[in-house]
């Protein structure tokens, strides 16, 4: 499932901390509400980054996703 369908599905406090902690690796209790309205992050998916031993990371283009949002912006789904 892709960014731009489970958004909507997050509560109001992850959406604001994926906003004022955009960019940054996700905390095990965000990924666990992200994984619960959109399934399994998979390699594939486009708003998957790299997992480092902090954690995982969304990808440069859900940032930027993430970021418009914040913006009030309509963006279009990451590629």
């Amino acid at each position: 499932m892709s960014i731009e369908q489970w958004w909507p599905r997050l509560s109001p406090e992850t959406q604001r901390w994926l906003t004022e902690h955009n960019g940054e690796p996700l905390p095990a209790e965000v990924l666990q509400e992200i994984t619960g309205v959109g399934g399994e992050p998979t390699s594939d998916a486009s708003w998957v980054g790299e997992q480092g031993p902090d954690g995982l990371h969304l990808s440069d283009a859900a940032v930027d996703w993430v970021e418009a949002v914040a913006n009030g912006e309509d963006p279009a789904p990451p590629a």
